[in-house]
């Protein structure tokens, strides 16, 4: 295994970082098999939390590639920088330049952001979520449905309200103390060695597990809106929201 430095993880603002090849890697995936290269360091977010892998390109001396996502080889840990089909890799040992599709990132991290919010609103055990560049859902343990020009009023509030974004790190030792601040049913909060990455919105808005991309205040989110609430089952709502301007 690889280990790849998460330069997303401490500044999701990165648009672009050095890094070097370490390898060539073919992971087997829905369509077929797919061969990219594992870096010592990524602005790349890689897939995972409901939360896309970033597109971008990779340059080097002498030739650039287009990234479509990141992937996580489930069975050796690293992380796969996927480029086009057909393209040329850059050979292992060569220096490249990361660079992100930044507009499409920011998008991310905005509609990632607003589902903390959503969450926060919502008093129900998280059992599924995805993001995009256009819209993001979460589906909630819930019986009812809440109604949703209500929703997207509060939803609007708090992000109005230019609530502070941070990030910060407790030990396993102490998540395994506090299990009530891991929302989600099915998905364990990812443990590194750093311990276990935690979400603060404001004072008390929301505060949990995450290792998606965020942005530094809810402000920056823009106005949203509630556009579906769908059953899922006996007892699970799917609420999907979407930007209501740009």
């Amino acid at each position: 295994m690889t280990v790849t430095e998460a330069v997303f993880r401490e500044t999701p603002y990165a648009q672009d970082c050095t890094a070097t090849v370490q390898a060539q890697v073919t992971l087997d995936g829905p369509a077929g098999a797919l061969t990219g290269v594992v870096l010592d360091r990524t602005v790349f977010y890689v897939e995972g939390g409901g939360q896309p892998g970033d597109s971008g390109t990779l340059e080097w001396d002498g030739g650039s590639v287009a990234i479509t996502t990141v992937l996580k080889d489930r069975a050796s840990g690293d992380w796969m920088h996927v480029p086009e089909a057909g393209a040329s890799l850059p050979p292992v040992g060569t220096a490249v330049t990361c660079r992100i599709d930044w507009d499409r990132r920011h998008r991310h991290m905005r509609l990632h952001t607003c589902l903390h919010l959503l969450c926060s609103l919502i008093d129900a055990p998280v059992t599924g979520g995805s993001v995009s560049a256009e819209k993001a859902r979460l589906d909630f343990d819930l019986d009812t449905a809440p109604d949703k020009d209500d929703l997207t009023a509060k939803l609007n509030a708090l992000i109005a309200a230019n609530h502070p974004v941070t990030a910060s790190w407790i030990s396993a030792e102490e998540l395994q103390a506090n299990p009530d601040i891991v929302r989600t049913m099915s998905v364990k909060p990812p443990v590194t060695p750093e311990g276990v990455r935690v979400i603060r919105i404001g004072e008390s808005v929301d505060f949990q597990p995450c290792g998606g991309t965020h942005v530094q205040a809810t402000g920056e989110i823009g106005p949203v809106r509630v556009v579906k609430m769908e059953k899922k089952g006996k007892l699970n709502r799917r609420i999907t929201v979407e930007f209501s301007g740009a």
